[in-house]
């Protein structure tokens, strides 16, 4: 908690505060959306779907306001395989106690899967709509009428029509969302970008060398483990698993003579020495784990919620 003054009684807090919850179909760009508003990365990106796995917050302080984001897997419609149920159950809980709700899509397109997240958001709570990637499209005159069209689907706060890689249009959101934040102390530590541990971040960033890596070769149903995480001083040493569902996808990820995995690993030490600014110590490990994308028991031991 911050050591922020309250303010008397009777009188409302200069400070606002609220949780702000980024949802959408996968790959609209929440996590790269989640990283600019923070200003750093604290979540993972790659072109796989539902690269996002858990909750992210994400905190940003700015002036008297500290906006509390939190990223969501993105909605999945295609399988029903146990992790992705609990990846849903994700999403429908981030909604149900946060303060104001950005609803992110492709400027200009909406479809079927758009529309069953839209369903999915709480009555009573400001929802903003933000259409991302706005420098995708070829007329941007083109969103005008795309947008009277978003207003007849649902009765949004806010429409901003954005791209989440320009400074100025991330301002621009952050002033459109302060408004929407109760009037209250803040949660965190004024220079707090994450409440994720950074056990957690190792295994995320070494998830993201993996994706990133493997393309299309390696299927959804791959995860990373944690098995030791030690500090001493400014060094972190770190053994992981990557865990696969086949002997085959496990072949995938070592490579040719131990190359891709020996890059995976150099990749993902490369951005934790940068995102810690410590030297880091990784050893990892790939191993098969038949089903456990479709078992309960192994999803909860590998920290899925």
């Amino acid at each position: 908690m911050t050591d922020a003054i309250a303010a008397p009684e009777g009188e409302e807090t200069p400070q606002r505060c609220g949780l702000v919850a980024i949802v959408g179909r996968p790959n609209v760009g929440k996590s790269t959306l989640l990283n600019a508003l923070v200003g750093q990365k604290i979540s993972i990106t790659s072109n796989k779907a539902q690269t996002t796995r858990h909750r992210i917050t994400g905190i940003r302080t700015q002036g008297l306001a500290q906006f509390v984001f939190v990223d969501t897997p993105g909605f999945q419609l295609k399988h029903s395989a146990a992790l992705n149920r609990t990846l849903n159950r994700t999403v429908l809980s981030s909604l149900s106690d946060v303060d104001v709700v950005l609803f992110v899509c492709e400027a200009g397109r909406f479809g079927m899967p758009d529309a069953k997240v839209l369903a999915l958001l709480p009555e009573g709570k400001p929802a903003l709509l933000v259409a991302n990637k706005l420098d995708t499209l070829t007329r941007r005159q083109d969103v005008l009428p795309w947008l009277k069209t978003m207003q007849e689907r649902h009765a949004f706060a806010e429409y901003v029509p954005m791209s989440a890689t320009r400074e100025a249009d991330v301002q621009r959101l952050l002033g459109i969302v302060e408004p929407y934040l109760p009037a209250q102390p803040w949660l965190y530590e004024e220079d707090a970008l994450t409440d994720r541990s950074e056990r957690f971040m190792a295994g995320e960033m070494i998830r993201e060398k993996l994706f990133r890596l493997t393309g299309d070769e390696l299927p959804y149903s791959c995860t990373v483990v944690i098995d030791k995480f030690e500090e001493e001083g400014n060094l972190r040493r770190i053994a992981a698993s990557i865990v696969v569902e086949r002997d085959a996808h496990k072949g995938m990820v070592i490579g040719d003579g131990g190359e891709r995995l020996k890059r995976i690993g150099s990749e993902a030490r490369q951005e934790l020495e940068h995102l810690w600014e410590a030297k880091v110590f990784l050893e990892l490990w790939v191993k098969v784990r038949s089903g456990w994308a479709d078992d309960e028991a192994h999803l909860r031991s590998y920290g899925y919620e």
